[in-house]
């Protein structure tokens, strides 16, 4: 990432379970929030690194928490990006027409069109039976389906190149098979809202910057917004942005705030 290159920051990335290389692909079986702290620290433990600057975007600002809250010691800045707890109430606003489908209903129409009527009071579950389920071919349409609808919505102007990876096979059932298994399993958290709750004990521990795009329909800035009260200390900006982190607006603050941080 370019956010990382213009410093020469030395940055480590790794794939989590199921997902881009990591293997066996889209597997769900010992895949939850803790296992994947418990990977993040395997990994600075690995590479013999004291501590670290802790960055992460959307469900990576929810691992990036997660981690933070898990093992403070280790971290030495923390820089976020499209705040997303897993509470019930954000995950309702965009999966179940709580809120991004007035902004996006002709997006909307193709997400649902593939869950029947009489089960879209609870559109996760639906999603997640198919997801899971033996009928490889409703699987992938499914998958392509979910995937599609959060790269329709996640810029402010629709992306061609987005779009087309929604509907590229091997993308889509990764990325929707892991996110419906981590939501309808509430990110398995003790409860709901647990991270919000517990980021008053970050406060002062070390610098904390959070950038929010005001137009994120995918996770809806009322998330930051509470995040940042939590964190009186943190720099916050809220931007004339959607959920990309390659916005113009978020790009640069982020690059800010790696700039800031590469010398501590």
């Amino acid at each position: 990432s370019d956010v990382y290159k213009r410093q020469g920051i030395n940055a480590e990335y790794g794939d989590q379970r199921g997902a881009g290389q990591s293997t066996p692909a889209s597997c769900l079986i010992k895949n939850t929030t803790w296992d994947l702290v418990a990977d993040i620290e395997l990994i600075r433990e690995r590479l013999k690194i004291d501590k670290w600057v802790v960055f992460g975007g959307s469900w990576g600002s929810t691992l990036s928490l997660a981690y933070a809250q898990t093992h403070t010691d280790r971290v030495k800045a923390l820089v976020l990006r499209g705040i997303f707890t897993l509470r019930r109430s954000e995950l309702e606003f965009f999966y179940q027409g709580r809120g991004a489908n007035h902004i996006w209903p002709d997006a909307w129409e193709k997400y649902i069109e593939v869950i029947p009527e009489v089960e879209r009071a609870d559109i996760m579950s639906a999603y997640h039976r198919r997801l899971t389920g033996d009928d490889e071919e409703e699987k992938l349409k499914c998958a392509k389906a979910w995937s599609t609808w959060e790269m329709a919505t996640c810029k402010l102007e629709q992306s061609k190149e987005a779009l087309e990876k929604g509907d590229e096979a091997d993308f889509a059932l990764k990325f929707a098979r892991i996110e419906c298994h981590y939501f309808v399993n509430g990110g398995f958290f003790t409860h709901d809202g647990q991270l919000l709750d517990n980021a008053a004990k970050l406060n002062g521990k070390f610098p904390i910057t959070i950038v929010q795009g005001r137009y994120d329909c995918v996770c809806p800035a009322t998330t930051a917004w509470e995040l940042q009260k939590q964190l009186p200390d943190a720099e916050f900006y809220m931007e004339l942005a959607g959920h990309s982190a390659s916005e113009p607006a978020i790009r640069s603050r982020l690059l800010d705030a790696t700039d800031k941080y590469a010398s501590l």
